[in-house]
């Protein structure tokens, strides 16, 4: 059994589609697919919607557009009129939804959260009709039957238990043909409103049924070779690492790469089913193979170079910060309850101060939180000040036991100093993986150069055997 994910950019045009029919038809065993919206669609629900609900009355005409290139991509992928038609007849009823929602927020010219879930929901839907018809023998499994949320803080988050259930329940094993379903989208397990599962959603929703499933790998497809040294965009002679471990693919996604959403990796991972992830443009490509392989890593390999944009630090300063445990718990907790994450704790040369990396969107309402959490010790000085610097990025260095390597963190501050790049904060605990770094944003794409050029051509921690 294999689970495949396609994501937006491998069901975004015909010749896409095309690449994911062969790859699914090429399989010869089970297999059940999850593959998100066509590629861009759900930014555009979600920009219409905002057009309605702003009194924009060219919501019509983009609803129109959108309408189309559905129909014009079933008239491509799938062939026969009459197999069109059918297929059109399934998808005609959400386009009309679609439309009567984009109408109903025109008219109260508000968009509330419940209605914009329901109005993402449809291209998942759509899309996941459309690769059914579009491989014959495919069967279709609606996922807002199958992957259910629950509450918490306030938020969505997937009803584990309920959900493996589920999937085991209503998704046929051994039938000899592939299932297809839409990832992303769920329905709350006590009032059966259409939600979410958020950013990575449909990556999250293959890895829940990888692991309710025990497939024997979760295929991640996409439009890259697999995880690289580096961003391409920022380091032409980037290259594909073939093989990592669970722990530092999640630590190259915390960071800033963007080929899997960490969460995806936390099912799977428990169960140690591997993922690989491959381009569905090139499926001839080996792609980057995940899986529990530690012992398997050359000492000191560093597996790659990540950095995280639009990041600030905070700095909690005074007597109180001295004690480390009181002060990360309650920081932490009240952070947590209104659903922020923190980054990183840092580490600085500031006495009595305990600083931590956040992303720059959630700083205003992580003062707030900490001014209300604080309010005692503030007002008797045990915390003279809350500070914020923004503009930043977190840089990681990532490989299994980096932080074994000796002067390992001082060689790359030495480094980055040397090239007139500041080091504001640094961790080396942050991961067993990585070592991370806060600098200034506008000197992010220099660092990541300098670094790799460091590691993988100068191999200044010892070779770097990144690919198999």
């Amino acid at each position: 059994m294999i689970v495949l994910k396609f994501g937006g950019t491998s069901v975004g045009t015909p010749e896409s589609l095309a690449n994911v029919k062969n790859i699914v038809e090429s399989l010869g065993e089970d297999a059940v697919v999850v593959v998100s919206a066509l590629g861009g669609l759900t930014d555009r629900l979600i920009a219409t919607a905002r057009m309605a609900a702003g009194g924009d009355s060219s919501y019509a005409a983009e609803w129109e557009a959108m309408a189309a290139r559905h129909e014009n991509v079933v008239r491509a992928v799938i062939p026969g009129a009459d197999r069109q038609e059918a297929t059109m007849e399934a998808i005609r009823p959400l386009l009309r939804e679609l439309r009567r929602l984009y109408d109903g927020i025109s008219l109260i010219a508000d968009l509330p959260g419940k209605t914009l879930a329901q109005i993402v929901s449809l291209g998942e839907r759509m899309s996941s009709i459309i690769v059914t018809d579009m491989i014959p023998g495919a069967v279709h499994v609606d996922s807002l039957q199958v992957v259910k949320t629950e509450k918490w803080h306030n938020r969505d988050i997937a009803a584990v238990e309920l959900t493996d259930r589920l999937i085991r329940e209503k998704i046929p094993q051994a039938g000899g043909y592939p299932v297809i379903m839409g990832g992303f989208i769920s329905t709350d397990r006590n009032t059966g409103e259409i939600t979410n599962l958020g950013r990575g959603g449909s990556d999250y929703t293959a890895a829940l049924v990888a692991a309710a499933l025990d497939a024997d790998v979760l295929q991640i497809w996409t439009d890259v070779d697999g995880f690289l040294t580096a961003d391409p965009r920022v380091v032409k002679d980037a290259r594909v690492v073939g093989r990592m471990s669970f722990v530092e693919s999640m630590d190259l996604c915390t960071f800033g790469a963007k080929v899997i959403y960490p969460p995806t990796i936390y099912p799977v991972f428990h169960k140690n089913i591997p993922i690989r992830i491959l381009n569905t443009h090139r499926p001839e490509a080996s792609g980057t193979f995940i899986s529990d392989t530690r012992e398997k890593r050359p000492y000191g390999r560093v597996a790659g170079i990540s950095a995280l944009k639009d990041e600030a630090l905070v700095t909690l300063r005074g007597a109180m910060a001295g004690d480390a445990t009181e002060i990360s718990s309650r920081c932490f907790n009240a952070l947590a309850r209104q659903g922020l994450s923190v980054h990183l704790v840092a580490r600085s040369s500031a006495r009595d101060s305990f600083v931590f990396a956040i992303g720059r969107g959630d700083v205003a309402a992580a003062v707030r939180l900490l001014k209300e959490e604080f309010a005692p010790e503030l007002v008797d000085n045990q915390l003279e000040v809350i500070e914020v610097i923004e503009n930043l990025a977190t840089l990681a260095v990532v490989g299994d036991d980096i932080r074994r390597i000796p002067g390992a963190s001082e060689e790359i501050r030495r480094l980055l100093a040397e090239s007139g790049i500041r080091v504001a904060a640094y961790s080396d605990k942050a991961s067993e993986t990585s070592l991370t770094f806060v600098i200034d944003e506008a000197g992010v794409g220099d660092a990541i150069n300098l670094l790799h050029d460091a590691i993988y051509t100068l191999s200044v921690f010892g070779p770097q055997l990144t690919s198999d």
